[in-house]
């Protein structure tokens, strides 16, 4: 999936999840697992949680283009995490060293 941020662009793997996925998305997982796309049937300002996910990953908000909205880092066991504008989909993805140069890419260069 090509995702397009301030002009530039980035391909990301991804993993789509549908129904219960969509409600576990990172959960119980381990910081070395697949990046996850949801994908929303109207535009909203979705929200997420981190309960029981125990590691940071990145949040990355999109439009239909796949055009970045909003992005941050997540920090576990956060009760209530919401993105700025409406979106249509969501990637989250685990910050480990597989997927240093995607953060490099959001958020610079820095100590993962």
């Amino acid at each position: 999936m090509k995702v397009k941020l301030n002009g530039k662009a980035i391909n990301l793997e991804v993993r789509k999840v549908s129904g219960l996925g969509k409600y576990f998305g990172l959960m119980f997982k381990t910081r070395n697992t697949e990046s996850l796309l949801f994908e929303f049937k109207n535009w909203k300002t979705a929200s997420i949680h981190s309960f029981f996910v125990f590691f940071s990953f990145l949040a990355v908000w999109m439009d239909e283009k796949d055009k970045v909205v909003d992005f941050g880092i997540i920090k576990p066991f956060l009760v209530l995490v919401r993105s700025r504008k409406p979106s249509t989909k969501l990637i989250e993805i685990p910050i480990n060293l597989k997927n240093r140069q995607i953060m490099d890419f959001f958020v610079g260069k820095r100590k993962i």
